[in-house]
């Protein structure tokens, strides 16, 4: 009886601190996408004609999207900013829903930072090495979304329409967010709309990265241990990427549990592929969280939209998978053992957005 009282207390001494940081950093979460709406709609008019002059054609907003992706290293802070300002009439639907591709297209630069990491604390393997789930990472994220975008971005009128039936529908009987009314506003009042917007971004970034935290002090060897054999089968370890990454809303956390293993030969890159292709799809929770919470129906639409698109060239690579591995095993395997390929396939990374901001279209 003493033994188990002593294991209840115990148990209770280590999992306190951690639902604590997560409900901090949920509170956190909720005020920033309050104080992010309600900064938005005050500062509408300066930032439309920011936007109007820097940020004007669709190619701007996704390279925007996609820069700033990299800076943040999280793509939930952008997509979430993306949707406040398509809120209060800043984006267009066009440019959200680039602005939302954008966001997954830099996405995998916080896997190829924890690749990074793991190279400096370990320094057992190549940087090449270290760093191949982050390049991997990046080869399946635009093996679907850069497609995704360029069909979803045609398709998008059709696929808004039909997506608006469903999203209306999505009604919160309650609004869990005016509680925050009254801080909100005094923060906007206080420190004026430009630094509130800065505030909440900042806020958004730090509930975000607190989660993450918190996350990562939850012992993970369980996981590892019971779920890693099941990346065996294709489906499986797909839907492991959509659930892992969907509940914990966290890409950081979903693949940084597996980088480790996937560096130390635990886990073949075959069975990888799937989960990081879920991980891609289960990231956008987050996303359909923040437009239902800013009660925006069209935004919850584009969002839906781009997972469609999304979803289904995934589930085509995985009915076509043997087509689709040997094809992204080539060009891995060239990647990691050529550094010149290594290095063209980095800067042009950091290329393509670049001149998708300056070119303008």
């Amino acid at each position: 009886m003493d033994s188990t009282l002593d294991e209840i207390l115990t148990q209770g001494r280590t999992s306190g601190p951690l639902v604590v940081g997560a409900l901090v950093s949920l509170l956190l979460f909720l005020f920033a996408v309050q104080l992010l709406g309600a900064s938005t709609a005050a500062a509408a008019a300066p930032l439309e004609r920011f936007f109007g002059r820097y940020v004007t054609g669709n190619g701007r907003a996704l390279g925007a999207s996609w820069l700033a992706t990299y800076v943040l290293t999280n793509g939930s802070v952008v997509a979430a900013l993306s949707i406040s300002l398509f809120e209060t009439g800043v984006l267009t639907a066009s440019q959200l829903f680039l602005m939302l591709a954008g966001s997954r297209l830099g996405g995998a630069a916080i896997v190829l930072l924890i690749g990074a990491l793991d190279y400096f604390q370990k320094r057992r393997y190549s940087f090449s090495e270290s760093t191949r789930l982050g390049i991997l990472t990046f080869l399946l994220s635009h093996s679907v979304y850069l497609p995704a975008t360029v069909l979803g971005y045609f398709l998008l009128p059709v696929l808004q329409t039909g997506f608006e039936g469903v999203s209306s529908r999505i009604e919160l009987s309650v609004r869990p967010l005016a509680a925050f009314d009254p801080a909100t506003g005094a923060v906007v009042d206080t420190v004026g709309v430009g630094p509130g917007l800065v505030v909440a971004v900042l806020v958004l970034f730090g509930s975000i990265t607190l989660f993450d935290r918190v996350l990562k002090r939850i012992d993970t060897e369980w996981l590892r241990e019971r779920f890693f054999r099941r990346f065996q089968h294709k489906w499986t370890s797909f839907g492991l990427g959509v659930l892992i990454t969907g509940v914990t809303t966290s890409v950081a956390f979903s693949l940084g549990v597996v980088v480790p293993l996937y560096n130390r030969d635990y886990i073949e890159r075959r069975e990888i592929v799937p989960y990081v292709l879920g991980a891609n799809i289960g990231t956008f929770f987050d996303t359909v969280v923040v437009a239902v919470l800013l009660e925006s129906p069209r935004g919850v639409a584009i969002v839906l939209s781009l997972v469609a698109v999304g979803a289904t060239i995934t589930v085509g690579a995985l009915v076509r998978f043997s087509t689709y591995f040997r094809a992204v095993e080539t060009i891995q395997t060239r990647l990691v053992a050529d550094r010149r390929y290594l290095l063209g396939f980095l800067v042009s990374l950091g290329v393509l957005p670049i001149l998708l901001v300056l070119l303008p279209f």
